[in-house]
């Protein structure tokens, strides 16, 4: 493929168990393609069962980049991930390689393609005793504590999502300010849409339910449980975005005694199949430009635009 060619990325967005990682694969050896990751759980090093990250053999066969490479000590987010973004599509473009961008995770896309909201830095000390207060109580009480200080804010995420709540804690405590008030400024994007070829897979709803579920069932065949097992002796914070990976709730809570194995099975397979709906929300409105096609379809209309 010529490396001048109009086509600067392919972007592979849809929801978990939708096909995307063989789909990347397939046109990185088509293609002569890296494939980037944009998945923000298999980031984390901790977790490649669970998180249905490429095997070592697939990632062995064509350059894989942010698979893995972060503890899972560490509170990743959004602006960490477009820094090693950007040094990602640095090293691929200097070896005259195609970008190929793949992953559930919408916002990664968004601030991909659309540039990150310019939020002041919080300073360490300051996010390490938003996270110290915040130990040990529910994400509905920091949700409370959030509506207290930040109302605009709070209104806006769900009291469920402790990540986020801390993330809007944080910056007010920081600033003094809503996190509302930078989200209105932007950093450009490290691409440009329209020189892409942006993609969502579109795998019947049905079909797509029974896939997660029998995904979950072949991951838990594979160690899911021991590689679970090693995170929780690792006594992180419960907070941390690698300790709500889906199924890793759930499976804890059996490892300590507290849930059977069944259970925790369904629950995994339950949070999973919510989060594909959210994801499915969240391309509709935030991520126009990125064309809609199933699975089966894909590779042969992304390979017509790139020939």
């Amino acid at each position: 493929m010529n490396r001048d060619r109009e086509t600067s990325a392919i972007l592979i967005a849809g929801p978990t168990a939708s096909g995307k990682s063989a789909l990347a694969i397939r046109l990185a050896r088509a293609y002569g393609g890296s494939v980037i990751n944009a998945d923000s759980m298999q980031v984390y090093g901790d977790l490649r069962i669970i998180t249905a990250r490429p095997t070592v053999e697939e990632e062995a066969q064509d350059p894989h980049l942010l698979f893995g490479s972060v503890d899972g000590a560490v509170n990743y987010s959004v602006g960490r991930w477009i820094a090693d973004a950007e040094r990602a599509l640095k090293t691929v473009r200097a070896e005259r390689r195609l970008p190929i961008f793949v992953g559930g995770t919408g916002m990664y896309f968004k601030a991909l393609t659309q540039g990150l909201s310019d939020i002041p830095p919080v300073p360490a000390e300051i996010r390490n005793q938003v996270r110290a207060d915040a130990e040990g109580v529910p994400p509905e009480a920091l949700h409370a504590r959030l509506l207290a200080l930040d109302p605009a804010m709070a209104a806006k995420l769900r009291p469920t999502d402790p990540q986020r709540i801390l993330r809007a804690l944080e910056v007010f405590a920081a600033t003094g300010r809503s996190l509302l008030d930078f989200q209105g400024s932007r950093t450009p994007p490290l691409l440009d849409i329209a020189r892409c070829r942006a993609v969502f897979l579109t795998p019947d709803r049905t079909e797509l339910a029974a896939r997660i579920d029998a995904r979950f069932d072949v991951m838990m065949g594979q160690g899911a449980l021991a590689e679970v097992e090693r995170l929780a002796a690792r006594d992180l914070d419960p907070a941390l975005p690698v300790m709500r990976a889906h199924g890793v709730p759930g499976l804890i809570a059996n490892l300590r005694g507290e849930a059977p194995l069944d259970a925790a099975i369904h629950k995994g397979k339950l949070d999973t199949r919510r989060y594909s709906k959210r994801q499915f929300t969240f391309v509709r409105h935030q991520l126009p430009e990125f064309e809609w096609m199933p699975p089966d379809e894909a590779f042969d209309r992304i390979a017509a635009s790139c020939s």
